[in-house]
């Protein structure tokens, strides 16, 4: 995501798809690098952004069409989280030097935890507060529907209450017993700790006081800090965002998504900067990006899985390769309201018929230069885990055209032209399904990431593998943040609806908290459940997830989605192939995704 998140409310989320097409770094770019020789000066590093996916989000709550994780990544070392979790030191844990709370202890039934802030204060010398978390609480309960990380039941559904004990201590009481490890990583680790203080009002020019303790008040205030957001010119001049409790401070942020971080000079916690300056460098395509590292203007790149037959150039240079590996899946969700296509991808025997037509292995190979793992189901396949089902790992629906052919003339289809057409409509099991008109066309069109030579080239061989199924798929494309803005949930009355599958990016795929739960994605009306996919079924068995303690419920949910097939699973790439300057060290790769620049030092001064 992130679609997301993470982001974003959530540090999971869709990621910025890395590998494009030739172009030119984007304006006000160029700046601030050396030449070939040498780097930048020990107090600074340019760090190029994944091209075409531009900063757009300040505010450290997320909505839906706001989920990038380079959002998330900014807004973290501005405003750090209560419990940051992150796979920075090679293992997905939680990092307590970027997180407010020094320790969360769950109540004996285990419906309830306190937890302990440390003593920390914010840039302008204020205490962060217990009442700072509640503010958080107030406006995420008054607004859950504008947020992109909310599911019907869970948090804040779940939370019946957040009482403060002191300044330090808070307690937030469950409606019920939950699995502790999921509670931690997928549900506290979302609380964004803001500045009651500052923000607490509805203009400008408003008064601070304690509008968020009234639902109305917190929509109120939701409204103006939405707003205030969606200025980005004025990021660095507006007062709202010169609170900070994180190790930077924002320097400038530009619309064309350059974003310039100073070091935190009253930043009082744990994870200190190493670096006082940090440019995030933003470009239309990677060629751009990749003459930037040539000509040594950038300390942390990125080349496509294609290119990685020139690994000795760029050594030459100074540089050092290094794959990155996510904990996530790739997948195109459907739009199951569209009022086109959404009765055709409600039948199972229609999707079983694309899953069936998608070769994950020869995509694997020949456009991802085998830098990527198939997506069978819902749970990441590149890492080892328990949480992976026989059935997912077993891949039910392999590469097969043919019988996916037989499975659509069998339920009622007919090819004319070289594309399957509806010929006996009903919900009779040789008839096309409910709600299938008949001389319904069997053609399906994505809205895709624009300028990526890795996402064209796969669009181009999934086109090829369809039409020998018989089925007619168009490709439109658009940048990737308009592509999360129009392929959202909708009923299909609603003009936005006209999507039927999205793509997000060759590397714009989900990624996870430390327990796989899918209870946003998959969950009916799951606040990232972007194509409205529901089965009470599954409802249920995200629900035991939630709940049960033994990873058995998680690999039941693994099983039922491979096999119900809510999305049209795709081959997992790593996040990208970074290129990074020898002497830049202080940290390993997340595999959530997330860049995290305090943690970054040059060891070679």
């Amino acid at each position: 995501m992130f679609l997301a998140r993470t982001a974003t409310g959530r540090r999971w989320a869709l990621v910025a798809g890395a590998a494009v097409t030739s172009g030119a770094l984007l304006t006000g770019c160029s700046g601030g690098g050396t030449s070939s020789s040498g780097r930048n000066s020990s107090d600074t590093i340019n760090y190029a952004l994944p091209a075409n996916f531009t900063p757009n989000w300040i505010l450290p709550v997320g909505t839906a069409a706001h989920l990038n994780t380079n959002n998330s990544s900014i807004s973290q070392v501005l405003w750090e989280p209560l419990i940051a979790y992150d796979g920075s030191t090679g293992q997905v844990g939680w990092n307590k030097d970027n997180s407010l709370a020094t320790a969360a202890d769950f109540g004996k039934d285990g419906k309830s935890v306190t937890i302990t802030l440390g003593n920390r204060h914010w840039s302008d010398g204020k205490p962060i507060t217990s009442r700072d978390v509640e503010f958080w609480f107030n406006l995420v309960k008054a607004d859950k529907a504008d947020w992109a990380s909310y599911s019907p039941g869970k948090a804040p559904d779940n939370w019946t209450s957040l009482k403060i004990v002191d300044d330090t201590h808070l307690t937030i009481t469950f409606d019920k017993a939950y699995n502790q490890q999921w509670m931690l990583a997928n549900e506290l680790s979302m609380i964004r700790v803001m500045p009651q203080h500052v923000w607490d009002k509805t203009s400008d020019s408003g008064a601070v006081s304690d509008l968020d303790r009234t639902p109305a008040g917190a929509k109120r205030v939701w409204t103006y800090l939405n707003n205030a957001a969606k200025n980005i010119s004025g990021y660095a001049t507006d007062p709202l965002w010169k609170t900070v409790s994180g190790p930077y401070t924002l320097k400038s942020f530009s619309t064309a998504g350059k974003v310039e971080l100073t070091a935190n000079a009253k930043y009082d916690g744990g994870g200190k900067a190493n670096i006082k300056n940090v440019n995030l460098l933003p470009f239309t395509t990677t060629d751009a990006e990749e003459n930037a590292l040539r000509a040594g203007t950038v300390d942390y790149g990125y080349i496509n899985a294609t290119d990685l037959g020139q690994e000795a150039s760029f050594k030459s240079r100074g540089y050092t390769v290094k794959p990155w590996a996510g904990w996530a899946i790739t997948y195109m969700p459907y739009n199951f309201n569209n009022p086109a296509m959404g009765a055709v991808f409600k039948q199972l025997y229609a999707r079983q018929a694309i899953q069936m037509s998608v070769d994950q292995t020869s995509l694997s190979k020949v456009v991802f230069n085998g830098t990527a793992v198939p997506t069978y189901g819902p749970i990441p396949q590149g890492q080892a885990s328990d949480f992976v089902s026989p059935k997912q790992k077993d891949n039910p629906y392999p590469f097969d055209t043919a019988k996916a052919r037989q499975l659509l003339t069998s339920h009622g289809w007919t090819e004319r032209n070289g594309t399957m057409v509806c010929d006996h409509a009903g919900s009779g099991s040789d008839q096309c399904g409910a709600g299938v008109a008949k001389g319904t066309t069997f053609e399906m069109q994505v809205l895709s990431q624009s300028g990526s030579t890795v996402t064209d080239n796969m669009m181009s061989a999934l086109q090829s593998s369809f039409a020998k199924t018989g089925i007619k798929f168009t490709i439109k494309t658009a940048p990737v943040n308009s592509v999360l803005s129009q392929a959202g949930q909708c009923t299909s009355g609603q003009s936005g609806c006209k999507w039927q599958l999205s793509f997000f990016g060759t590397a714009g795929s989900w990624y996870f908290p430390a327990y796989p739960s899918g209870d946003a994605l998959f969950q009916t009306g799951g606040g990232s459940n972007f194509g409205s996919y529901s089965n009470p079924s599954v409802d249920k068995l995200i629900t035991e997830t939630t709940t049960s303690g033994s990873t058995a419920a998680v690999q039941k949910y693994s099983a039922a989605l491979a096999e119900d097939l809510p999305v049209i699973w795709l081959p997992e790439p790593d996040y990208q192939v970074s290129v990074v300057r020898d002497g830049l060290g202080g940290f390993a790769q997340d595999s959530l995704a997330n860049f995290h620049p305090a943690m970054w030092k040059w060891t070679n001064k």
